[in-house]
């Protein structure tokens, strides 16, 4: 089949969605799919570019706690009638597909079978509350729903009632399997790792809480912190003025050195505050096999397993997050049993396993289309047949 993948966000810049979008996109096409992507384009970034189709400019703007994209381009509707005419897409792959505003108009002239997967999960939208009756109509024009946890199927559903298929995201396995520790932090002291946003929602600063109590109890570790963001300022004021030691502000790493900080984590923590549909970083650091602490939150749960993989902890409690990295420090048979679980729970999250699962939903929706003489215009393909092992049951 012909599909195209429908970023709302600049691709190809780092993010959960455009990760997503990229490894889908590569492993459709070693199942002998022809692949595009879909996207914007910021700054000097060309209009096409090989597979990537990039229509209008995007723009940064804060969402759900973090900052999103928003896309404008004043010839967008004959852009995309004119890309759609040349492409011609049997399926159409909407990643947050109410996000402004290319993907809402590429859905409104689609006359392919459109497919969305809702990414995001929060406690309450205004956007959408507020935005519903509007994007009822652009709703009522998929033909297939997909949530990436139960707990991002439960937030759209709120607004957007319908049948939606849990399937996850995905992680790279060989990544992280064939990386090494790094040496330079090989010297002793244990090494704890944050990797995320320097955002209130991912819980740096109760991280930095939780080392000083830990520091001022005299367990002796070292805390790496991988990213960027808004509060990274805030956080470095907090080391400065607490005059914490060992605390190493890395930035920005390459996904091959984000592979090794996992493998060289000897506990990895994420304390994020909420809002988190899934949690990428818990799979990538059980693939590295990382021992972790990390937030009891809906979309983490669904990930970890309780006491095998991960200890959870309550959100907003420095001291319980410090006793459970204190706990894991301290237990190294414990460490070990969950270095050895941790690869085997990833597993089952592979992007070979998840982009299976994609395909085999495509082809139920497609199947279901045809069954009632619905398949849009722009459908060309044969019907696919039923892949039903390659789909779990919910």
């Amino acid at each position: 089949m012909k599909i195209g993948l429908v970023t709302p966000y600049v691709y190809p810049v780092p993010g959960g969605v455009n990760e997503h979008v990229r490894y889908l996109y590569e492993n459709l096409r070693l199942r002998g799919h022809d692949v595009r992507i879909i996207s914007s384009s910021h700054g000097l970034q060309r209009a096409s570019e090989g597979d990537v189709i990039r229509l209008g400019k995007g723009f940064s703007m804060p969402t759900n706690g973090s900052v999103g994209t928003i896309t404008v381009s004043p010839r967008y509707v004959s852009q995309i009638g004119r890309m759609l005419e040349r492409e011609q897409f049997d399926v159409l792959h909407f990643h947050e597909p109410f996000v402004p505003f290319l993907s809402l108009i590429l859905l409104h002239q689609s006359r392919s079978v459109n497919i969305a997967t809702f990414h995001a999960y929060a406690g309450f939208s205004p956007s959408y509350e507020f935005g519903r009756r509007f994007m009822q109509g652009h709703a009522s024009r998929l033909h297939g729903r997909i949530a990436v946890s139960a707990a991002a199927r439960h937030f759209i559903d709120r607004y957007f009632p319908g049948d939606y298929k849990v399937i996850p995201n995905g992680v790279d396995l060989a990544r992280f399997e064939r990386a090494v520790p790094l040496s330079r932090w090989q010297d002793g002291p244990p090494n704890l790792l944050f990797v995320g946003r320097h955002e209130p929602r991912k819980g740096l600063l109760e991280l930095l809480k939780a080392y000083r109590l830990l520091r001022r109890e005299g367990v002796n570790c070292r805390l790496l912190i991988v990213g960027s963001g808004p509060q990274e300022r805030e956080a470095r004021r907090y080391v400065l003025t607490r005059r914490l030691l060992d605390v190493e502000f890395l930035g920005r790493v390459s996904d091959a050195e984000k592979a090794q900080l996992y493998k060289t984590a000897d506990v990895f923590v994420s304390p994020a505050t909420g809002r988190e549909s899934f949690g990428i970083v818990l799979l990538e650091a059980m693939a590295a096999g990382a021992p972790i602490v990390c937030s009891d939150i809906h979309g983490y749960k669904g990930v970890v397993r309780r006491g095998q993989n991960a200890l959870l902890v309550e959100p907003h409690e420095p001291k319980e997050l410090a006793a459970a990295i204190a706990r894991l420090l301290a237990d190294p048979d414990l460490r070990e049993s969950m270095r050895r679980a941790g690869p085997l729970r990833a597993a089952e999250f592979s992007w070979e396993r998840v982009s299976a699962k994609v395909e085999a939903y495509y082809g139920f929706v497609i199947r279901r289309l045809a069954a009632t003489g619905s398949l849009p215009p722009d459908f060309h393909s044969e019907i696919p047949g039923p892949l039903a092992a390659a789909i779990d049951p919910d």
